[in-house]
Parts: structure tokens; C-alpha cells; sequence
């Protein structure tokens, strides 16, 4: 599978669309294993600068570290709580079904499914 690269994965963090070539990474990266922290620090990555900026920011380290690490978790709850309508925004920019899940995930839930429906018949 071809990667992005780092000029091309920057523009992607911050919400640019990726080369056709690219849309099965886009699609392992939106729906695969591990897709809730690569989405975590895709979110974060844009706000490193401001994170940043902090440090120079009056008084102790520990204050700074303080503001900073507030910063991030206030982040981190936004990223969270939007990553739904943010996921299915970029699965359609790219031309997949908002909708769309990890293979896995679907086939478990289907057998699931099966076998709900063979336990309890309508």
C-alpha cells in the first residue's frame, strides 16, 4: 500500500485531500485498526504550534506544562467527540461512503447478527 508523503500527510492533518492513488490508504487510515489514536494525533498535529507558543508564555515550567497539557486534553476531548462527522467529511471527500467501516468489524457484526437471529427467529 503506498504512504503518503510527510508534505503530503501534513496537508491531509489539516484537512487537504490526498491523490486518487492514495484512497486505500485513506480508507486502511479512516476504518482500520488503530484508526482512533492515527485520528487522535492527526488532530492534534495541526495544534502543535500553538502548543508551542505556550512555552513562551510568563512564569514557571510547571504553569506552561499546565496550560499546555489543558490545552491538549481540551483537544483531545474535541477530537473525540467530533471524530464521527470528521471521519465520514473525509471518507466522503475522498469518494468513499461516509458510512463505511473496518471489514472486521462488519463481518463480526454480521455473524453477531446470524446468530441473534438464529437464537431469537421473528
Amino acid at each position: 500500500m503506498k504512504r503518503p508523503n510527510p508534505i503530503q500527510w501534513i496537508g491531509y492533518s489539516c484537512g487537504r485531500k490526498l491523490p486518487d492513488d492514495l484512497r486505500d490508504w485513506v480508507r486502511h487510515d479512516l476504518t482500520g485498526t488503530f484508526a482512533l489514536p492515527r485520528h487522535i494525533v492527526r488532530g492534534l498535529f495541526p495544534l502543535t504550534p500553538i502548543f508551542a507558543l505556550f512555552l513562551l508564555f510568563p512564569g514557571e515550567l510547571w504553569l506552561r506544562g499546565a496550560m499546555i497539557l489543558l490545552a491538549v486534553l481540551l483537544a483531545v476531548f474535541y477530537i473525540v467527540a467530533y471524530m464521527p462527522m470528521n471521519r465520514a467529511h473525509r471518507l466522503a471527500k475522498h469518494g468513499f461512503p461516509q458510512d463505511l467501516e473496518n471489514p472486521a468489524r462488519a463481518t463480526r457484526r454480521a455473524a453477531e447478527r446470524a446468530a441473534y437471529e438464529a437464537r431469537y427467529p421473528h
